[in-house]
């Protein structure tokens, strides 16, 4: 039973004997009190400082969490008096303010695991960040849109007539082709293409920050450096984007000059370029047409690509190989899902293929 409390009028808190049961437990179980003190805007900043050479674009993400806990009642708060009542509450303050629910989730996840690192420091027990989000909000995240065959036929035919966008038809063309990443087609620059071997050299991709402006990124992973091929009608594209090169002014980055795809300032087009012309695009095709295009980004053109060597049979390794995805998880989630006759007819083109080898053989 709790005693010794504090005279009436003062701020309630817990008794004497309880506090020094609780140092005892403390000591005993070798938590660190002094570390369990620590602020949770220190203890993000403590995992950032084990981890300090770090791609420019997770530095500004983390500068952008930082922000947020200063901001919020929760980041000035010792990491041993945080629960998961008070996660869960943060993570629903975030939604009010108007965080998505994708971005809620990737922060979640970084102080799930900074609280980690104080359950190794013995700074606390448990991990309040430890939890299911979807149990505390609904995920809001708008499904990929992958074009079907029609819809993608629709959208090139357009482009190609239209007097404003034509000039974007062959990047179009390229991003369906390719199934590059828009910073790696960004990036894109005249010695990455192997007209010869018919392919393109991927091993950069070119990113814009609004402090830092302009920069040049190598890939997340070894797995983003690969050679991806050229079809025939991405090889044409391509052909057609030099003969319609004009002798600009060529502005160089990190090192990095002749960049295929430039703006009206001749600076290399980024993400934030190729959002505005599909989203005026599709505007301008869906005020014309009664069969309307859904809401298009330069990400939708990558995920109809895979979609489409995917239902297509390609080679799950090979498709991984082609996208630069790290982990085969990521390329297999574009896979549909597996009936008896297409396990079947995947079983019998199989077989043939072992009984040609070994009429071969």
């Amino acid at each position: 039973m709790a005693t010794d409390r504090v005279p009436a009028g003062k701020r309630d808190c817990i008794s004497l004997r309880e506090k020094i049961a609780e140092l005892q437990k403390d000591i005993h179980d070798g938590i660190d009190v002094v570390g369990k003190k620590m602020t949770l805007c220190q203890l993000y900043a403590k995992q950032n400082a084990q981890r300090p050479k770090v791609r420019k674009n997770t530095e500004t993400g983390r500068k952008y969490l930082m922000d947020i806990l200063k901001k919020d009642k929760l980041g000035v708060r010792s990491i041993d008096s945080i629960k998961p009542s008070d996660a869960k509450e943060w993570a629903i303050r975030m939604s009010e303010n108007g965080y998505a629910y994708q971005t809620i989730n990737n922060y979640k996840r970084s102080l799930k695991a900074s609280f980690y690192i104080a359950i190794q420091d013995d700074c606390v027990r448990k991990n309040p960040f430890d939890f299911q989000l979807k149990a505390v909000l609904d995920d809001d995240t708008v499904p990929k849109t992958v074009l079907t065959e029609e819809q993608e036929e629709k959208l090139l035919a357009f482009a190609k007539a239209d007097k404003t966008y034509s000039k974007n038809y062959d990047e179009i063309l390229i991003l369906l082709k390719t199934g590059l990443r828009i910073s790696e087609f960004g990036g894109l620059t005249l010695p990455d293409l192997d007209f010869e071997n018919r392919l393109v050299n991927i091993d950069h991709q070119l990113l814009r920050d609004t402090e830092i402006g302009y920069y040049i990124e190598t890939p997340k992973t070894k797995s983003g450096e690969r050679q991806v091929p050229m079809v025939e009608e991405a090889y044409q594209a391509f052909k057609r984007v030099l003969a319609n090169r004009k002798n600009d002014k060529r502005v160089e980055i990190d090192g990095y000059s002749d960049f295929l795809f430039l703006n009206r300032k001749n600076y290399p087009k980024v993400v934030s370029d190729y959002n505005g012309m599909m989203k005026g695009l599709v505007k301008k095709y869906n005020k014309y047409n009664e069969d309307k295009l859904p809401h298009i980004t330069p990400h939708s053109l990558r995920h109809t690509f895979c979609t489409n060597y995917a239902n297509a049979g390609m080679n799950p390794k090979a498709l991984q190989y082609i996208m630069g995805h790290a982990n085969i998880a990521m390329t297999l989630n574009y896979y549909a899902h597996a009936t008896f006759d297409s396990a079947m007819a995947e079983m019998k083109r199989l077989n043939k293929e072992k009984q040609q080898e070994r009429l071969v053989a």
